[in-house]
């Protein structure tokens, strides 16, 4: 981009940067009385959206446009700099440049195919980070903000197995689960993806800051939204349709049922993804969310091979990993003592507590608190209220 820009103050200089090959998309994306209904009348009229800044008054009135969508494009072809739209396009450009963002529009090659074909695809992507991993093969994985310490353990386990079969971690960035499935892609040493619903210079929320720069330098920040726009709330259903149009299929862990993971859901539906969720124990409340989806007929989740089968014979495990003597989705014990064997098939999916597991196995309370923190530590069991249950 034309290092102008950083003083963009002149009428020439903001002509100069409305010259950018981007631009176009951007006034599209941001002209008033534009919305999804109008753009879809004038793509079935143009050949390309864009032909619409080229168009007099009265075709663009016969094609069905707002009149202040017309005076936008009339602004456009007259370079009046005055025009809100126009300077908004420049202030987008000006802080792209500024935050060394990328600009992916809906005429690039390396626009994301999956996502272009959805209902009311973005006409044009902000990323930070390597943009062309928007073209892989990706998995969302979603879920309640307030999430359990097992539903944590599931996004980080299946985040980074997942990614191991070389498919790519998708998510938004929330707290709770968003966030450890990220951190589970990470971790393990894989790329991620997050979609954020606000400009990709305010990576929101802000306890996430160390985990979005780290998404930044070994994956891509993507967002809808120029630089400087604020985090709100209505962003974040706009946001969770991206996460399910860039998917093959989506993962929900853990969600109440008035959790927004539940929209990603619904639209991940309505794009003809798939809707894949963890059971959990029926005393959660953030369980209640999944298992309605698969009431609905989503797919029931307990190891990544049922992810990959419901996605599709396209899509084939990696071999030489699994253990050939041992059943899919039996947790690994060949590490562990007798005394760490009992104690785990004394444990079930929903809390036990230390006196019955006490009581089941025998074990004077130092040795059960060793074997509990064993288990642990091997990612089979985890602590919760009212004792401990097994995560594997």
């Amino acid at each position: 981009m034309n290092e102008l820009l950083s003083s963009a103050g002149s009428r020439d200089r903001i002509c100069q940067a409305l010259e950018h090959p981007a631009a176009p998309w951007l006034l599209l994306a941001t002209l008033p009385q534009f919305g999804l209904r109008r753009r879809e009348a004038a793509m079935a009229a143009t050949a390309q959206l864009t032909d619409l800044l080229a168009m007099n008054a009265a075709t663009l009135k016969a094609v069905g446009l707002h009149p202040e969508t017309i005076t936008g494009i009339r602004a456009w072809q007259d370079k009046d700099t005055s025009h809100p739209a126009l300077m908004e396009v420049v202030e987008a450009l000006i802080g792209c440049q500024r935050h060394g963002i990328h600009i992916v529009t809906w005429a690039d090659v390396d626009y994301p195919e999956a996502l272009r074909h959805i209902h009311d695809a973005p006409l044009v992507l902000y990323t930070l980070g390597n943009h062309a991993l928007l073209g892989r093969d990706q998995i969302g994985i979603v879920g309640s903000r307030h999430a359990t310490r097992p539903g944590l353990d599931h996004a980080r386990r299946f985040a980074a197995e997942l990614s191991r079969r070389e498919l790519l971690v998708t998510s938004g960035l929330a707290l709770g689960v968003d966030g450890a499935a990220h951190a589970g892609a990470l971790d393990a040493g894989f790329p991620t993806i997050a979609v954020i619903g606000c400009g990709l210079d305010q990576i929101y929320p802000r306890k996430h800051h160390k985990l979005g720069q780290r998404v930044i330098e070994h994956g891509v920040l993507v967002s809808e939204y120029s630089p400087g726009t604020p985090a709100r709330a209505a962003h974040f259903p706009q946001r969770n349709r991206i996460i399910s149009g860039l998917s093959r299929g989506v993962l929900v862990v853990e969600a109440g049922l008035k959790s927004g993971s539940l929209i990603t859901a619904r639209l991940a539906l309505e794009q003809g993804r798939e809707v894949l969720a963890i059971p959990g124990s029926v005393h959660s409340p953030v369980a209640r969310g999944c298992h309605h989806l698969i009431k609905q007929g989503a797919r029931l989740v307990e190891t990544v091979d049922d992810v990959l089968e419901e996605l599709g014979a396209w899509w084939s495990p990696q071999t030489g990993e699994a253990d050939p003597g041992r059943e899919p989705g039996t947790p690994d014990l060949s590490r562990l003592g007798q005394r760490e064997i009992a104690v785990f098939e004394a444990l079930g999916y929903d809390p036990v507590s230390t006196d019955a597991l006490g009581s089941a196995t025998g074990l004077a309370a130092d040795q059960l608190m060793q074997s509990l923190l064993l288990l642990e530590l091997e990612g089979l069991a985890s602590s919760a209220p009212g004792g401990y249950l097994r995560i594997a």
